[in-house]
């Protein structure tokens, strides 16, 4: 059975950004996400964006005391929905999801995985209008995602 995607706000707004939404799409056919997550990200979603909320909002609530309501809407989802891998971005997130032994990428993640895929021919350029955007790479974190789409010796 192919893994469930549920994306955070971050990555729809990133990829929005810099006009490559459709890689998600292209890589996994639909994502899911909750109408938190679609509050959060403020514009029309595609039609393959499937909406669907958490069914036990306690957890959800739990989450909310340490990160935002979008990325605990996401986390709460992936717990009730098994086999899923998230995309979250927020380093603190991130650090939830995994102490949850959650399965998860972000949006540098995704960008590899197309580049390897054969989807994009480089995601040096997707790198380059990501950083003219609010959202930050590590020079470190940009060379390891170069390395891994084997753009960089």
């Amino acid at each position: 059975m192919p893994r469930i995607i549920i994306s955070d706000t971050s990555c729809f707004i990133i990829l929005s950004k810099i006009g490559e939404l459709e890689i998600l799409q292209k890589l996994y056919g639909h994502i899911l996400t909750t109408s938190d997550i679609a509050e959060e990200f403020g514009e029309a979603l595609p039609d393959w964006v499937k909406i669907e909320n958490v069914n036990d909002k306690s957890y959800q609530r739990i989450l909310e005391l340490q990160i935002d309501k979008g990325e605990s809407s996401a986390i709460a989802l992936a717990l009730e929905i098994k086999n899923s891998t998230l995309i979250l971005d927020d380093i603190k997130a991130r650090k939830v999801a995994q102490g949850l032994g959650l399965t998860f990428t972000g949006t540098i993640g995704i960008l590899i995985k197309a580049k390897l895929s054969g989807l994009i021919p480089s995601i040096k350029p997707c790198l380059e209008k990501m950083k003219q955007t609010n959202f930050r790479i590590a020079s470190e974190i940009e060379l390891q995602a170069l390395k891994e789409a084997q753009e960089f010796n």
